[in-house]
């Protein structure tokens, strides 16, 4: 039985690729859990009040609990061990995207988030061993992190219909939206009643039960899932029908760096991520700082409707084509230029607001929030111009974006430090700066069609 609806517009919620986008989307949940709570537990990690030790020491308070110890980490040796994820994703992006496309994805997603969740559980021990094993076990937590965030990409080449890749798309990623939301929500609460430790216990052992329902339930190929209905596995069989892997097929480097689109694609990674680098390290910061508060479900709000925009923003992007009220290329601008101007227009509009509490809530869950829509834009877009290539290409685009949250970050503390007062103007002008220009490349440039490069006949020549 064909598991479309009648209209054979929407696919069917009780359908197995959309049961495999949810199981994603909790895989990149407990993902970015065991990513953002170091940022809150390093706050009870840190004796602030007691003497401060030699350099690169880390001795435990002797009255201490010893269930809840603390550490004598300087501000600079908390910097690079809460940064230290960061720089061990930055390495695997590119290499994993390559290996994407001829290795199994079950196997290097799973093993990815397996090995994540250990090094969640280990992180406790490790702190106590000293701070070098401490960086040592987050940087080796970013290479697993890396891998699982840009292999899972290449999912939805053989799993997604093309007229359902905005919503199978959107809900899995937007687990990395949920993730930090969840953690600023409940680490606070953990670290009082049960102690630090426990944090990273329990996101380390939540992803560990995902990632053996991961090796139980996904199949690389739909047609060797046991559990796949006949109308199901015909209907992704046919919409796929001319689309070809690279497996056992070399990148065409020099095509892919002279491509405009991809580079169109890439400076709209690297303003994403410029953004929502600054929307999650310093929105609490920002808070505390104007409104002189210091609530963690504020802070988490923004994450959250982030993560039902992205949600919705697939629904709608499907909707607009499978009715055909616009072309490919036209949805993917329009979600684009959605979640980069209004984000910047947010955060300007910050700036001419009084102190009111609701209107800068307000702006501020709007600026963040926005930014979902990207999703269905400049996210999804290397699968539009090359799904051959679509792994490497996400592996080359988010290490543009991460660069840019990487330059954002360190900016924006460097601005922070010299005029406290000002700084945030600074900071949200420059955002918006970013945001347009980067559209405007991406608007002239854009591209939603097969590039020639990726081509099967183009295969040979290059």
């Amino acid at each position: 039985m064909d598991d479309r609806s009648p209209s054979g517009r929407a696919p069917g919620c009780g359908s197995l690729r959309c049961g495999l986008a949810l199981l994603l989307h909790f895989c990149n949940v407990s993902m970015m859990s065991q990513r953002a709570c170091l940022s809150l537990t390093m706050v009870a990690m840190v004796n602030g009040t007691g003497p401060q030790g030699p350099p690169n020491t880390s001795t435990p308070e002797p009255l201490d609990d010893i269930k809840n110890p603390v550490y004598n980490w300087s501000p600079q040796t908390q910097g690079v061990i809460l940064s230290s994820v960061t720089y061990g994703m930055l390495l695997t992006q590119v290499p994993v995207g390559y290996l994407s496309g001829i290795y199994p994805v079950k196997n290097m997603v799973g093993s990815a988030l397996l090995l994540s969740s250990l090094l969640s559980l280990l992180l406790p021990l490790a702190a106590g061993a000293g701070e070098s094993a401490a960086i040592a076990c987050r940087v080796a937590q970013g290479l697993s992190q890396g891998t699982m965030l840009v292999a899972q990409h290449t999912v939805w080449t053989k799993w997604a219909p093309p007229s359902e890749r905005g919503r199978l798309t959107s809900l899995s990623l937007s687990g990395l939206m949920l993730g930090p939301s969840l953690a600023l929500c409940v680490t606070g609460l953990i670290c009082q009643s049960l102690g630090w430790p426990m944090v990273f216990y329990i996101f380390g052992a939540g992803g560990c039960a995902l990632s053996l329902c991961w090796f139980l339930l996904f199949h690389d190929d739909p047609k060797g899932h046991p559990c796949i209905s006949p109308g199901e596995k015909e209907l992704i069989a046919s919409s796929l029908v001319e689309q070809v892997g690279s497996a056992g097929k070399s990148v065409p480097i020099r095509a892919v760096l002279k491509s405009l689109p991809v580079w169109a694609i890439s400076l709209g990674c690297f303003a994403f991520s410029w953004t929502n680098h600054i929307m999650f390290l310093y929105l609490p910061t920002f808070i505390s700082s104007k409104l002189h508060v210091n609530n963690g479900l504020l802070s988490a709000l923004p994450h959250l409707c982030c993560w039902l925009l992205g949600i919705l923003a697939g629904h709608v992007s499907d909707g607009f084509l499978s009715r055909k009220m616009l072309s490919l290329l036209a949805v993917r601008k329009l979600f684009t230029a959605l979640g980069l101007l209004l984000p910047a227009v947010f955060v300007v509009g910050l700036l001419y607001l009084g102190p009111g509490f609701h209107g800068t809530v307000t702006c501020l869950t709007l600026a963040s929030a926005t930014l979902g829509f990207c999703v269905t834009g400049i996210m999804i877009n290397p699968l539009d111009i090359a799904p051959r290539y679509y792994g490497f290409l996400k592996g080359v685009t988010v290490l543009i974006g991460m660069t840019g949250g990487l330059i954002s970050s360190t900016l924006a503390g460097i601005i922070l430090n010299q005029d406290p007062e000002a700084a945030w103007s600074t900071i949200f002008l420059l955002m918006a700066a970013v945001n347009v220009s980067s559209l405007l490349f991406y608007l002239v440039f854009a591209a939603a069609d097969v590039q020639a490069w990726a081509q099967e006949k183009q295969l040979t020549r290059l």
